[in-house]
């Protein structure tokens, strides 16, 4: 065979072999999960707490319900998913085992006496000012990492900067 035939024959084989490995690799590409994290922040604790509370917004843009059930920090040894409400004129904080709804298009806040992570067993105090690193876990969109700005003790709202 020619070099002409030969160089032709394998030209002929790359165009054909060439969009099947693009489909193959748009296909292995993870979809995108469609949650978005808004200004994500704790509180700064005293020496010796044991505890602190992580508060953000979840917008759900996807257009599936999803559900925040759990995550990490990386300062304390668990993460749940906690609700403060009003139960006969007492405020009550519980553990939500099945997490909170994302409902699909919608907007969630955690936040102070309400909806909320709660950071159990704190390994050290959370300083004003520094980022603390932490991951989130979606039933649907599964795990996101995510950066908790430390506030002052006393915050609450993450605040703007001006």
């Amino acid at each position: 065979m020619s070099v002409f035939l030969r160089t032709a024959a394998l030209s002929a084989a790359l165009l054909v072999v060439a969009p099947v490995t693009a489909i193959a690799q748009h296909h292995a590409t993870p979809a995108t999960p469609g949650i978005q994290l808004h200004m994500p922040w704790t509180r700064a604790t005293p020496p010796g707490a044991k505890v602190a509370g992580g508060y953000l917004t979840i917008e759900n843009k996807a257009s599936a319900a999803d559900r925040l059930i759990g995550g990490s920090f990386e300062a304390a040894s668990v993460v749940e998913v906690h609700e403060m409400a009003m139960d006969g004129g007492v405020m009550k904080m519980r553990a939500l085992d099945k997490g909170v709804s994302l409902a699909a298009g919608g907007s969630t806040e955690l936040k102070p006496g309400g909806y909320h992570l709660m950071f159990i067993d704190l390994k050290r105090p959370l300083k004003e000012g520094e980022t603390v690193k932490g991951e989130l876990v979606f039933e649907k969109a599964g795990k996101m990492p995510v950066n908790f700005k430390v506030m002052s003790i006393g915050a609450r709202s993450a605040g703007h900067a001006h």
